[in-house]
């Protein structure tokens, strides 16, 4: 199984920090955001792969160096020329021939657990899957992936940031798609696939194949102001605990 980051966007919202400088490399205590999820998965991956823009190359390549990470280039150079997050995971399948198993991960996201505890469920389960945590407030649920999740944890549908959600269940953004799942991202895009949201290649995947989704043991911090990297270095002070 390999591992891609999708740290491709140009996080406009973090100005002026992310100006020159990108999100998934800035520093959460000791260590960078990247760092903390690394760290957590390294022996469950057989490698990881950064999906990063011509913009910030530079800076990943410079973190990555002597490290079994590799690093791509998506040549775009701002916020409007973007490939969007699914253009930018086939993108990796076909710069590197992958053939496998994928765990799709946000590189802008801190956890308060482990990671391993979801790659051990989908390879239990062997099929793609998701995560799900519950949301109590609508306006957080119209702004995220929102699914519909069956008893037994089958992911029957998900739907990107819906006017009216039909369940409490938000999808962050971390994904496992099985070897045959991933070799029909393609397909995907060419059948009309949204391309900018990770999530909707999950919306279209769960009416071609078997999905399930696993409730969150934990709490995710996703950086996408000020004042959230802010209130997240406060939260750990350098110190993140991973309950297996």
């Amino acid at each position: 199984m390999k591992c891609l980051i999708l740290a491709a966007g140009y996080a406009t919202r973090l100005y002026p920090l992310t100006e020159n400088f990108p999100k998934p490399l800035l520093k959460v205590g000791e260590n960078t955001i990247l760092d903390w999820l690394i760290d957590d998965i390294d022996t469950a991956a057989d490698g990881f792969i950064v999906i990063t823009n011509h913009k910030f190359a530079r800076h990943f390549r410079d973190w990555a160096e002597g490290r079994n990470i590799t690093v791509l280039d998506d040549g775009t150079e701002s916020n409007e020329t973007r490939l969007g997050a699914v253009r930018d995971i086939q993108f990796a399948i076909d710069k590197l021939s992958l053939d496998e198993d994928i765990l799709v991960i946000a590189g802008d996201n801190v956890l308060d657990f482990s990671l391993k505890s979801f790659i051990s469920y989908a390879r239990r389960k062997g099929t793609s899957c998701t995560m799900r945590y519950y949301e109590h407030d609508a306006g957080k649920l119209s702004k995220t992936g929102v699914s519909i999740v069956s008893d037994d944890d089958r992911l029957l549908e998900m739907e990107e940031k819906p006017a009216r959600p039909r369940s409490n269940w938000c999808t962050p953004p971390f994904y496992y798609y099985t070897r045959a799942d991933a070799g029909r991202i393609a397909e995907a895009i060419a059948d009309g696939c949204g391309t900018d949201a990770p999530g909707s290649l999950v919306a279209w995947m769960c009416g071609k194949s078997v999905l399930h989704s696993m409730e969150m043991p934990g709490n995710r911090y996703d950086i996408g102001n000020l004042e959230s990297y802010k209130r997240v270095q406060e939260t750990y002070k350098g110190i993140v605990h991973y309950d297996e």
